[in-house]
């Protein structure tokens, strides 16, 4: 048992997450400004944008692991005392931000037009998608370069900067978008290119973070294919995820309108919940791979308890909350009688898994900062075949309606809560020193 020293102080953890949440935050609030202006330029540019931006997050949030791997490998040199070598894997997993985002940038010049048409059909709203992606997807190299950022500044339990780099980064686009919309009447381009503008501000800001630091900027392979071991297992299970979130999606638009709006309306509030939950995740990540790379087991057990407790209260909280809310919150989204009335089938499994997450998400953040990703991949994968994807179909079959899919996304949940504290009491993760736990 770890003594009561070894715990964390709560100014410490609030001192990494309430940053980390204004980054996580940042991007969806700045895609509300982008859309209001947008908005104005009538349906079609703005269904263009839907699509586009669609298409934007779903290839990024598959490399998500230049964030969260690279806390990962940072976080324990940190705790090593070997600032300098955290710092060159910031510079390593930089060049491969940037190098994978060059692709990126090059592939969609070639595939915008067909996958758009493949979605939305030709006509104008494919046309003004793929025109707004080729433009937006230019900015890819900074994009990945800002997750690179982002993850060694939290490997070293620098959360504020990036705050201060992202808000720098959004502020130049929301002040370009209306100049470039409107005044230079560049329509919906004006908004892709704004956006291209703020992500080059953000990365330049990271990339000279990295240089005042005095280490060394060259790439090394080495390092990289590391990294790419440590991604591998991320991409795999954030591909989990997608494959059951757009699932969900789609059998609920197959159930009608009124349902799919109403599942629209829960899932967005779940997903920014899980932003709010994820910045305890990533001061968990933060503190558990220092723990252990200064070779503290305790330490990190400590946390680990620490950081699951935090989880399970704001959950409660969160729930109590939304709880309160159900009669009144919904209808600040819609009007429509129907919709309202088929929310309750997903409002109160939504409220209901507020604590389950919040256990669920600080000890991914445990795991993920112990590098635990292999662990993660495969439960992940199992809990989305064996118990969510299952059910998600399964209701459109049987006409089970949102309580069907929602059903199946406690399913989900339930089972990663199960994995999750089965490892962090099997102990297997707190592996010590440099090298993080393999499968």
């Amino acid at each position: 048992m770890a003594d009561v020293d070894e715990r964390v102080p709560v100014r410490r953890v609030l001192g990494l997450a309430v940053p980390a949440l204004g980054v996580l935050a940042a991007e969806p609030l700045y895609a509300l400004v982008d859309t209001a202006f947008v908005g104005h330029l009538g349906a079609v540019p703005l269904a263009g944008l839907a699509l586009g931006s669609t298409l934007f997050v779903l290839v990024s949030s598959q490399l998500t692991f230049l964030s969260y791997g690279t806390t990962a490998r940072t976080a324990r040199l940190h705790g090593a005392g070997r600032r300098a070598d955290a710092v060159e894997e910031g510079v390593q997993a930089t060049w491969l931000g940037f190098g994978v985002g060059v692709v990126l940038s090059l592939l969609v010049q070639l595939v915008a037009v067909p996958v758009t048409e493949l979605l939305a059909g030709e006509g104008p709203i494919a046309t003004a998608a793929a025109s707004w992606m080729r433009i937006a997807l230019l900015g890819a190299p900074m994009v990945l370069v800002t997750m690179a950022g982002n993850g060694w500044m939290r490997g070293v339990q620098d959360t504020r900067r990036p705050l201060y780099f992202i808000l720098a980064g959004n502020a130049l686009s929301a002040l370009l978008c209306p100049l470039f919309i409107y005044t230079l009447e560049w329509g919906l381009e004006g908004s892709a290119v704004a956006n291209v503008c703020g992500q080059t501000l953000a990365a330049a800001l990271f990339v000279r973070a990295l240089v005042v630091e005095k280490v060394a900027l060259k790439p090394r392979p080495s390092l990289i294919r590391a990294q790419l071991g440590l991604g591998r297992d991320l991409v795999l299970r954030t591909a989990a995820f997608q494959a059951c979130f757009l699932s969900a999606t789609s059998v609920a638009a197959r159930m009608g309108a009124d349902s799919v709006a109403a599942h629209q309306i829960v899932w967005q509030l779940w997903m920014f919940l899980s932003l709010v939950l994820d910045s305890l995740a990533i001061a968990a990540q933060a503190l558990i791979g220092a723990a252990l790379g200064r070779g503290s087991a305790p330490a990190a057990k400590a946390v680990a308890r620490q950081i699951s407790w935090y989880g399970l209260y704001f959950g409660i909280l969160l729930g109590v909350g939304f709880a309160a809310l159900a009669g009144v919150l919904p209808a600040v989204f819609t009007s429509d009688e129907a919709v309202l009335g088929t929310v309750p089938q997903a409002w109160w499994f939504f409220v209901a898994l507020q604590p389950i997450a919040g256990v669920v998400f600080a000890l991914d953040g445990v795991l993920l900062g112990a590098g635990d990703a292999a662990y993660l991949r495969t439960t992940t994968l199992l809990g989305a075949i064996v118990g969510y994807l299952p059910l998600i179909w399964l209701s459109l079959a049987f006409g089970w309606g949102l309580s069907g899919i929602w059903t199946g996304l406690a399913l989900f949940m339930l089972a990663r809560m199960a994995a999750v504290l089965l490892r962090a009491r099997s102990g297997r993760w707190a592996v010590t020193g440099l090298q993080t736990v393999s499968a």
